[in-house]
């Protein structure tokens, strides 16, 4: 059978399952059971046929949440919070992969972008950052203290302005997917712009090893959460953009679902990150052995939890559904 038959002939019954997902609170064991049975049928019957189609990905996530919905009753709370971080996250993550590869690679370019045209003119840092910042930067360069701005306000109240002002920008990355995932894409791009700028800018002082060595302490977590939420924008702007064989509105709630999953996330990583740049980024007599005891454990976990661990994770589940069979 071809795909596309296997898919207009099963299409329906998705759908249905995924109405199932969302109110699986409603129903009962029963229909929750048929939905899993009929979609794990499929799933297996993909996987033998079609094993690199994104249909076969799409299947295994639907299996994976109708299993979750099965058994989230049986669960107490404490156990179902780690589920959903160790299972159910993960594999929204993988299914995003892609996803957050191109908010990467948007970063990283619009990074690159920011520093060629702060070289070629070091006026314009100012058009990004804005006359009073600059002015502040450069009094503070000046004074011999150049991340000085870390220690201008009391820690706790630094912390939650931090905080909530980054996942404010996260939550506007992830809303601007309404206009089209090209509206993230941009808010992701301005972004990186001024991240690129900034570094540049340093690099023009002969700052560049003190910036990075003091900004990335938090901005290790801060800079992959925005990463992070801009793949949540562009999942959120795909879903009725680019529908497929679902309807728009089918479309458009299975991209929000996806992106609202993958921006919470990112809360705990501004947390943690609000909390270092408040705390400890202002320590200017730390050495550079101190930072990287901060640095190089954030990086690792950043790819380890959105990388490595969804990987795993799914080839794990994978596995167990393939054995079943």
């Amino acid at each position: 059978m071809k795909e596309q038959t296997f898919i207009r002939n099963n299409i329906q019954k998705w759908e249905r399952a995924e109405t199932v997902v969302e109110q699986a609170a409603e129903q009962s064991p029963d229909v929750l059971a048929k939905a899993y049975v009929d979609v794990t049928g499929d799933l297996s019957y993909a996987q033998t046929h079609y094993p690199d189609s994104q249909m076969t990905v799409y299947l295994n996530g639907l299996a994976a949440a109708l299993h979750n919905a099965i058994y989230s009753n049986k669960r107490e709370p404490a156990r179902r919070f780690i589920t959903y971080w160790t299972r159910e996250m993960p594999l929204v993550l993988y299914d995003a992969r892609k996803l957050l590869l191109i908010s990467l690679l948007i970063f990283i370019g619009s990074a690159l972008v920011g520093a060629l045209s702060q070289m070629a003119d070091p006026s314009y840092c100012r058009l990004i950052m804005g006359d009073v910042y600059m002015d502040m930067t450069e009094a503070n360069i000046a004074a011999g203290k150049p991340m000085n701005v870390y220690g201008s306000m009391p820690q706790m109240m630094m912390f939650n302005s931090i905080t909530l002002n980054n996942i404010g920008v996260a939550l506007r990355i992830f809303g601007m997917g309404l206009f089209t995932s090209i509206a993230s894409g941009l808010m992701l791009f301005y972004n990186g712009i001024m991240i690129g700028c900034f570094d540049a800018f340093f690099a023009q002082h002969g700052m560049l090893g003190v910036s990075l060595s003091t900004t990335m302490l938090h901005g290790t977590l801060e800079l992959s959460a925005i990463v992070i939420a801009g793949a949540a924008g562009l999942a959120l702007g795909n879903g009725w953009l680019f529908p497929g064989t679902y309807t728009r509105l089918t479309s458009f709630r299975r991209g929000a679902l996806r992106g609202l999953k993958i921006v919470i996330s990112t809360v705990p990583l501004f947390v943690v990150a609000g909390f270092i740049e408040s705390f400890i980024t202002r320590m200017s007599n730390l050495t550079l052995s101190q930072r990287l005891l901060i640095i190089i454990p954030s990086a690792a976990f950043v790819l380890f939890y959105y990388v490595a661990w969804p990987m795993w994770v799914h080839r794990r589940q994978t596995r167990q559904q393939t054995d079943k069979h």
